[in-house]
């Protein structure tokens, strides 16, 4: 069911109104406060600018790192709502704290045109609580609800779930709605061949998103550590690769159910260790040696990877194909993402799944060359499992 969106409501639900607005500002910084990338402030822009277009007041609620139910200065966003200034171009006003008086009295006063962005709500006791006299006060600091955050719609917290018990009407933001509709579409109907591509350290992350996708994809192609555990289940051996020892029979099940469905790295990067990358080199995946271990996929699986992508019309990536930020063990994550965004640039439909593949396509240059990349790591991970996302489910529903 199609979730409403800002679009939905009409003049009078939106006009002079206060908007409370849940975005996912949680930027990395560097060690002197300052924004290392500002990919989510400007996707949560457009939903914003709507907004202020459509003379709405906007009250904007984030959360940043992981402080411990209080104020930890070096998670402040009062660095996020300089950016934000600067980005939107209209003037930012910042409040040190969220569910206080004088949060409510600036949510009133807010003039037409201008924005006002609330102190870090992790800085809140109740909100990883979903407490609900927190969600009854951060209701008050607006006239409606938006959730544009969709990195943390899997999370049942205060400002992301409990506020919109009180607070309607509640809808999703431009960039929640343009995450759902790929996502939902890339697993409803997708075009077709459709190809997934898993990576990341562990099997045991990626077991329900396995299970999920193995029905719907034409080819799921397996990289990263996650490779070693399915080697050891086909009796290869694995040298000092990571292998999850509790999950090899899980592996070997998942080979049988999977068929020619499912490929494995052909080959793969070998060191003696990450420190001694200079001595990389490439073995066939039933040659690596005991006193070493795999660390990214090699040149042919890149290649035969490749070629899979280029013939797709649908491609969904989750998680990298090695340890991408240690060189040369970044190739194949690189690789996949230049195969992406040839295919993209062919008319194929593209999705990034999120975290490090997602910071991997940023690294590259090629994010704008993708379909869609993913704003949430473990809401699109959780989205591809099938499971319902707490933040979305409470949303209006469009008739």
């Amino acid at each position: 069911m199609r979730k409403k969106t800002i679009r939905d409501l009409d003049d009078a639900q939106v006009r002079g109104k206060r908007a409370l607005v849940r975005v996912d500002f949680n930027v990395p910084l560097d060690d002197q406060g300052r924004i290392t990338d500002d990919t989510r402030i400007r996707a949560s822009l457009p939903t914003i600018e709507l907004l202020l277009e459509r003379d709405c007041r906007p009250v904007i609620l984030s959360h940043l790192g992981r402080p411990k139910g209080k104020p930890e200065a070096k998670y402040s966003l009062q660095p996020v709502a300089r950016r934000l200034q600067e980005l939107a171009g209209c003037n930012v006003m910042f409040v040190e704290s969220t569910d206080s008086d004088e949060a409510y009295k600036a949510s009133h006063n807010l003039k037409s045109g201008d924005l006002l962005l609330l102190e870090n709500t992790r800085f809140l006791g109740g909100e990883e609580k979903n407490d609900q006299r927190l969600s009854r006060a951060l209701a008050e600091l607006g006239d409606f609800f938006v959730n544009d955050a969709f990195g943390s719609a899997h999370r049942a917290h205060s400002s992301t779930v409990g506020v919109a018990e009180f607070l309607r009407p509640a809808v999703a933001g431009l960039l929640m709605e343009k995450e759902l509709e790929y996502l939902d579409s890339a697993l409803a109907n997708p075009k077709r061949p459709f190809v997934a591509i898993l990576g990341g350290a562990k099997i045991s992350g990626k077991i329900d998103v396995i299970e999920q996708l193995l029905p719907k994809v034409d080819a799921l192609l397996i990289g990263g550590a996650m490779a070693c555990t399915f080697y050891r289940a086909m009796g290869l051996e694995t040298g000092k690769s990571l292998v999850e020892e509790d999950r090899i029979e899980m592996a070997k099940s998942l080979l049988d159910r999977a068929g020619a469905k499912l490929t494995l790295p052909h080959d793969a990067m070998v060191a003696p260790s990450l420190e001694q990358a200079k001595q990389a080199r490439a073995v066939k995946r039933d040659a690596i040696p005991k006193d070493q271990a795999m660390f990214d996929v090699g040149p042919q699986t890149i290649q035969s990877y490749s070629r899979a992508i280029a013939a797709a019309k649908t491609v969904v990536w989750n998680g990298p194909m090695g340890v991408f930020e240690t060189p040369p063990f970044d190739a194949g994550t690189n690789g996949i993402a230049k195969a992406m965004a040839d295919a993209t640039a062919k008319g194929a439909t593209t999705i990034v799944g999120g975290g490090d593949s997602a910071a991997a396509v940023s690294e590259a240059g090629l994010d704008s060359k993708m379909s869609h990349v993913s704003t949430g790591g473990g809401a699109s991970l959780e989205f591809l499992e099938g499971k319902q996302l707490p933040g979305v489910e409470i949303l209006d529903e469009a008739r």
